[in-house]
């Protein structure tokens, strides 16, 4: 006999991947050019080329063990230190290298956050729209989400909401911003006022609300005036989950960290139980190969310009024809309104265009789509007569 909830999981994938995979078959059916795939978001925009570089540097200078084998269990204390510089010199903070634990990517820091903060009974908070895989994580961990509908008009905190959801049983809060599906950033006074909340039900409660930011899109914002608070200064209670994947478009070397500042309470326990949950779960050691090029490449930023022009043309064009766009200012996906009720029946019929878009029940909010457009600036202008027939069969347009 297998683990059923296991087995579940395997034999089921996320909405996502399963598109992904269709794409594929499609692809092969009709041709690469036949397909427009906006499932999945798998950065195309070329890392800097400051990252090859370091690779090459790295293997003519370094020998092989030192390239490839073991770091320490919270990661190389060059890496981290290079980590912390950039950071204490990006956000004014005071990080050391040992507020820092090395991780495969985002997914691993926020699994192993969370089974480090759960103890039986916890419930913790997702604000709607959400990753998918947040529920994956806590619900495995044996803890219960609590999902919190945002603004519907804005994609923002509902606070009034949010407050009547946070419990005595409350360890957690996720946070995600810029928002992966919606794009929307959640700017310096909804933090505060966020804060200031979770504050307020601490001293009610008698214990700390961790305030878990999810972080991979930090970087992917496209006006001068989106600034995306650094949640550390703003919520002593606060932990950061970060991933490389994004900001670096290095999505399959699987390289990111967790940030427990001081001013956690008892951060040295938390710090603890994040190395433990590393442990139980198998992550201990990021890949090192990768830690040695976040050494001397934190702080890069791949070209925004490429996801600018792609969101400019995707939002101008779909609103044109009729469809409901929520404005994206980060990340790269757009959040579109189905015209029917049912989001999938909406993307099943995309589908016979071979618009391949994800229908959003899995994130919390029925009746919306995510298109990815963090692809080619030349399959956008091929779907869009695709996209303007699906409108008009809705009588969009």
């Amino acid at each position: 006999m297998v683990n059923e909830t296991m087995k579940q999981l395997g034999n089921v994938r996320s909405v996502i991947r399963e598109l992904f995979e269709y794409g594929n078959r499609r692809r092969a059916e009709v041709g690469e050019d036949r397909v427009y795939d906006f499932s999945l978001g798998n950065p195309n925009v070329p890392a800097p080329a400051e990252v090859n570089e370091t690779i090459r540097s790295l293997l003519d200078e370094k020998d092989d063990v030192y390239l490839h084998g073991y770091t320490s269990a919270q990661g190389d204390a060059n890496t981290r230190k290079a980590i912390a510089d950039d950071l204490n010199r990006r956000f004014g903070t005071s990080f050391r290298p040992d507020n820092f634990y090395m991780t495969c990517g985002a997914a691993a820091s926020l699994k192993i956050t969370i089974t480090a903060l759960h103890t039986e009974g916890d419930e913790m908070i997702a604000i709607t729209p959400f990753f998918p895989e947040y529920r994956v994580f806590i619900e495995t961990a044996g803890a219960k989400l609590v999902v919190v509908p945002s603004d519907p008009d804005t994609f923002q905190i509902d606070f009034d909401r949010l407050e009547a959801a946070v419990t005595e049983r409350t360890k957690l809060m996720i946070v995600n911003s810029p928002n992966n599906p919606s794009g929307v950033v959640y700017r310096e006074d909804a933090i505060r006022k966020l804060a200031a909340l979770l504050e307020k039900k601490e001293k009610e409660y008698g214990h700390p609300t961790y305030l878990v930011t999810d972080e991979p899109y930090r970087e992917l914002v496209y006006e001068k005036d989106t600034v995306v608070p650094y949640v550390t200064k703003y919520y002593k209670n606060a932990i950061v989950c970060y991933s490389y994947s994004k900001s670096l478009s290095l999505p399959g070397e699987r390289i990111g960290y967790i940030l427990v500042p001081d001013e956690v309470e008892e951060s040295a326990d938390v710090y603890a139980a994040v190395c433990g949950a590393g442990r139980a779960l198998g992550y201990v050691c990021a890949p090192s190969f990768s830690q040695h090029v976040i050494e001397r490449c934190a702080g890069l930023v791949s070209d925004l310009g490429v996801y600018r022009e792609n969101r400019d043309l995707l939002y101008t064009e779909l609103t044109k024809y009729g469809y409901s766009c929520v404005y994206p200012d980060g990340a790269f996906y757009l959040f579109v309104k189905s015209p029917e009720p049912d989001a999938s029946a909406f993307c099943e019929r995309a589908k016979q265009h071979d618009l391949l878009i994800v229908p959003a029940d899995s994130f919390g909010t029925p009746g919306y789509v995510r298109i990815a457009y963090c692809v080619k600036n030349d399959m956008i202008h091929r779907s869009l007569p695709e996209f303007k027939k699906l409108a008009e069969e809705y009588g969009l347009s």
